[in-house]
């Protein structure tokens, strides 16, 4: 890419992310969803920026500290760093105006909060009893003041620092020491729900009822006066690994997971309120410096706890329940294979249960004809239907292989334990391909009768596919099933040069492919045969893929996209990229799903696969996009993106602004994607049914 291009034409990953979080703090203001659903995108917009700061941040942090040790003069990550640092401050500002707008919106529904100071008798005894009997045990102060080295903490925890003083009757001086307590959130909800008061629903942060327990809690210290204050610090979560040492790879990430712990602190958050010495007291001990994001905030921090907030008998201010559409063909179905065999078909999650995929693996466990099982693991559920399954065909004697990717951000202990459960059943697991993460989403099933072939967008995981839209495609196409097996094997045995004619897979030749993809549109358009690019896709940020989306859109190929998160396209400039249209999601489900449609001419070609349009899917993973032939799959992929395009009520427009104004479509009445889908998919059911 052009210098000049990628300086006023593209907008830095980083950035964008920003842009599209901010997207998620919309719905959490916007009035026309249900009360308690805002709630929860205000936990996910939290939850999302203490990932990022782990990972993104802390990776701009070190670039820095590198460029400063080489002594470059201008640094771009300095400059994107004060970028990012500077709409963190001014999103903090909207967070916590909406934070306390939702508080009050509570309160005319008759859902009150109560602190430490507004407790009646009855609450006052409820609390007290609950410190007793169940919270006091699990409450361990430590006494900083009184310590010379810094305390191991944890920082996905958020801690109480508390001031203690009195007046010393003899000497007429104040005492005081300061402390730490942990909010135990890994063993108790976050919210208490209180005894009501008249007909008032009454509940109460766990941080309050610590609070107000602190004469109790340091009774014994003879104090008098206790304050305590909200903080929350962020650590850089990147792993270290002793690659000089003898180690399997299951031993150095179990070791690099546990080196997080003592990662450089990267955001320091704290009660605005806090008094200057306490504060002063805690960046000192905590190692916190200036360059690291120090955020004065409201009370509370850590709000992604909102996910767990108390229903609360009130299912009138959550979304209206939508249960997955049975599909007639899967529940009439003597052998989930033979009907694979007979035609291809395809899952939808979560307008599709993933009960369907489960059925599948189950009847593979215990078919007299299937001889081997394969699977690639990125996530899976806590506790998960797919390793019983796996686990069960085992015992029955297949042959089963589990392709687990152990660097999975922040899942790598869980897959780790998964590992453990699946090898001492006698599955054989395969720890990816060192340097290349296994990012695919593949299942194998070999049989007596013809093998069979599931390509997803998304994980195989029970519990993500009630809120992420994925498709599985489920085929026996002989061609492409092959190649499937070819996949696993090049997983295997890394060194193979395997050839792919209909599976489009990185890192072998994919950027390759999408870029011939583009480059046959743009060769239509000036042949003026139909020429047009409509993507669903999470990321957009390879500087070669947006510059031949940008010559095709130069050469008149209409491009539409669909782009969840980071999008570092500049859409709608004049002999650029007026040519390109692009929106972003945010509903009830996380959008996920990737498809690829290319006009090809007029005889249109369908992808879909588990890669974004980045780096590292392209050069780094092992991913893969499989052709799509099955008519029934184009129509319902096409519908996918034309009611994304259509929605003027939850897609905003993508440009490179950061904007996020919602599109409008003058005279349309309004249109939510996510709901008519729902709503398509259920009149295919009365038919089938009629």
């Amino acid at each position: 890419m052009t210098k000049k291009i990628k300086e006023k034409n593209t907008v830095n990953r980083d950035i964008s992310w920003m842009y599209f979080n901010k997207r998620i703090l919309d719905e959490a203001a916007n009035e026309s969803i249900p009360l308690l659903e805002r709630l929860t995108f205000l936990a996910i917009y939290s939850n999302n920026l203490d990932e990022f700061f782990q990972v993104r941040v802390a990776t701009l942090r070190r670039m820095i500290e590198i460029e400063e040790r080489v002594r470059i003069a201008k640094s771009d990550s300095k400059s994107i760093l004060h970028t990012i640092l500077k709409l963190n401050e001014k999103y903090s500002k909207e967070f916590e105006s909406i934070f306390y707008i939702l508080i009050d919106e509570l309160e005319k529904e008759n859902i009150h909060f109560r602190n430490e100071h507004n407790l009646n008798a009855e609450q006052i005894e409820f609390v007290d009893t609950f410190y007793k009997e169940v919270l006091m045990n699990s409450l361990f102060p430590i006494l900083v003041s009184r310590m010379e080295d810094e305390p191991e903490l944890n920082d996905k925890s958020i801690y109480l620092a508390v001031k203690i003083t009195d007046l010393d009757g003899e000497k007429k001086k104040k005492r005081k020491e300061f402390a730490l307590i942990e909010i135990p959130t890994s063993e108790f909800t976050r919210f208490l729900i209180l005894p009501k008061e008249d007909d008032k629903t009454c509940i109460m942060f766990l941080d309050d009822v610590i609070r107000f327990c602190l004469p109790r809690i340091f009774a014994s210290l003879n104090y008098d006066s206790y304050e305590a204050y909200n903080i929350k610090f962020t650590r850089d979560a990147e792993m270290e690994f002793d690659n000089s040492a003898y180690q399997g790879v299951l031993e150095k990430v179990s070791k690099g997971v546990k080196s997080r712990k003592s990662g450089e602190p990267v955001r320091f958050v704290y009660d605005r309120e806090i008094p200057k010495d306490l504060l002063k007291f805690i960046e000192k001990l905590l190692r916190i410096e200036r360059k690291d994001a120090h955020i004065g905030g409201a009370r509370y921090h850590n709000l992604k706890d909102f996910m767990s907030f108390p229903k609360v008998g009130r299912p009138d201010l959550k979304f209206a329940p939508q249960p997955p559409i049975p599909i007639s063909s899967f529940e009439n179905a003597i052998s989930i294979i033979s009907l694979i065999r007979s035609k291809d078909q395809y899952l939808h999650y979560p307008y599709h249960s993933f009960d369907n995929y489960i059925q599948l693996l189950r009847e593979a466990a215990i078919s007299p004809e299937v001889k081997a099982i394969k699977i690639s693991i990125y996530r899976l559920a806590k506790n998960s239907k797919v390793i019983k399954a796996l686990i069960c065909a085992a015992m029955n004697g297949k042959k089963v292989t589990a392709v687990v990717e152990l660097l999975a951000r922040f899942d790598e202990s869980s897959n780790i334990n998964w590992a453990k459960k699946m090898q001492a059943a006698g599955i054989k697991v395969i720890f990816g391909v060192d340097g290349l993460k296994v990012h695919s989403k593949l299942t194998l099933i070999t049989a007596r009768s013809g093998n069979i072939a599931c390509i997803s967008t998304g994980n195989f995981h029970e519990g993500t596919a009630t809120v992420y839209t994925d498709f599985t495609l489920m085929t026996a196409k002989k061609t492409i099933v092959d190649e499937v097996e070819t996949v696993f094997d090049y997983i295997e045995h890394p060194y193979l040069n395997p050839v792919f004619n209909e599976l489009i897979v990185s890192p072998i030749f994919m950027r390759k492919r999408i870029l011939s993809l583009i480059k046959k549109e743009i060769e239509n358009a000036k042949k003026g045969l139909p020429a047009y690019i409509f993507c669903k896709i999470n990321h957009i940020v390879d500087e070669k893929i947006i510059e031949k989306l940008y010559d095709a859109s130069n050469a008149g190929v209409t491009i539409k996209l669909l782009v969840r998160g980071n999008c570092s396209l500049v859409t709608g400039v004049p002999k650029l990229s007026e040519n390109i249209q692009a929106y972003g999601i945010i509903d009830r489900y996380l959008e996920h799903s990737r498809i690829m449609i290319f006009a090809n001419g007029g005889d249109e070609k369908y992808y879909i696969g588990s890669a974004d349009w980045m780096g590292r899917n392209l050069d780094n993973r092992i991913e893969v996009y499989a052709p799509v032939y099955d008519a029934d799959l184009k129509h319902q992929l096409k519908k996918v993106i034309e009611y994304g395009l259509k929605d003027n009520l939850k897609a905003r427009i993508v440009d490179g602004s950061g904007k996020n104004v919602l599109q409008s479509i003058p005279d349309d009445k309004p249109f939510i994607s996510q709901q008519e889908l729902y709503k398509s998919y259920k009149r295919s059911q009365q038919k089938s049914i009629n």
